[in-house]
């Protein structure tokens, strides 16, 4: 099978690019993601980062697929236990019955934020240990309705949206293949378990009726300019970028340059969540994806790139589907 490409998108914004204009900036890159072939376009649920808009997927969501027509869409993922699981089968109920076939629900279990950012979605911390229930809740309110069945999601209930686990451990690995779902990697910016997870996944997998047999989604972060040069200095600007929201989260003070906070121990932090990166000109980008497919035994790759630059991230996928033009003519399995 060829390899799929996907599209994983931050909704970044900056001082010159506000959240207005960075969503607009997704409209017009999804539109252009199906254009050139790519399987899916994902959101993902964040809070409290000023440069991250994507804090609620599933209107964006809603905002691309009223502008698009094939690709599909959805959350990569939602944070399940930032949410009751009825109300995010309404969410995404609604969006399938506005679009059918065209729907993706990716699910994660960390809150998308910090302590004071969940204390703020009023959840109780202890949420993320039930989430295997609220996955199988979530998957049920979708299913077909059951006799003595009290509770109905309105719509979303029969629409079957398809599931998808996002993990960066071993644990969304394990629930994964015990129900049967494909399984997304974060290794985009959580590398180090990566090649034990899929092979757990891979290993324990129990076909269902949605899936039946394994799937895995990888996370990798492409930079890819029209020479190697251009696509070294972008990866260099979102490392110092990334290394200067680390530095925030943790209370340093501002101040220090960027090649004294790459050099930093909070810099090396950076560059270790990027480990998995593809950096270069069409031909390099192009290898260094696919040896990054075999290293994860990914049948699909979902390619991220944080930039506030909307110019620069559309010709990023642009030059990176030219030189998968006969992968993304394929169509995908899951």
């Amino acid at each position: 099978m060829a390899l799929c490409l996907s599209i994983l998108d931050l909704a970044t914004s900056s001082e010159a690019v506000p959240p207005g204009a960075a969503m607009a900036a997704s409209v017009e890159l999804a539109r252009a993601a199906e254009r050139l072939g790519y399987t899916r376009y994902w959101f993902s649920e964040h809070h409290n980062m000023p440069t991250i808009v994507s804090s609620a997927p599933a209107v964006l969501a809603a905002h691309v697929l009223a502008h698009t027509d094939r690709i599909r869409v959805g959350a990569g993922g939602v944070m399940l236990p930032n949410h009751s699981p009825l109300v995010v089968a309404e969410q995404f109920g609604t969006l399938e019955s506005l679009h059918p076939g065209r729907v993706d629900l990716g699910l994660g279990r960390a809150p998308g934020g910090d302590q004071h950012t969940f204390a703020a979605l009023r959840r109780d911390p202890a949420a993320s240990s039930v989430f295997p229930q609220d996955v199988l809740e979530l998957q049920a309110l979708l299913g077909d309705p059951q006799p003595g069945q009290r509770v109905h999601a309105v719509p979303g209930e029969g629409t079957h949206v398809p599931l998808y686990i996002l993990g960066s451990s071993q644990f969304g690995a394990q629930l994964a293949a015990h129900l049967g779902l494909p399984y997304a990697f974060a290794s985009h910016f959580a590398p180090a378990e990566l090649v034990p997870a899929v092979a757990r996944y891979r290993a324990e997998f129990r076909p269902s009726e949605q899936l039946e047999e394994p799937y895995v989604i990888a996370g990798l972060n492409v930079f890819a300019a029209d020479d190697d040069r251009t696509a070294r200095e972008l990866f260099e600007a979102s490392l110092a970028t990334m290394a200067r929201g680390l530095a925030k989260l943790a209370g340093r003070p501002a101040g220090a340059t960027d090649a004294e906070l790459l050099a930093s121990p909070i810099g090396r932090q950076a560059r270790m969540m990027l480990h998995h990166r593809a950096v270069g000109a069409p031909a390099t980008v192009r290898a260094e994806v696919l040896a990054f497919a075999a290293h994860a035994d990914a049948d699909e790759v979902i390619v991220a790139m944080n930039t506030a630059r909307p110019e620069v991230r559309l010709r990023s996928y642009e030059l990176l589907a030219e030189v998968f033009a006969d992968e993304l003519a394929a169509a995908c399995a899951a």
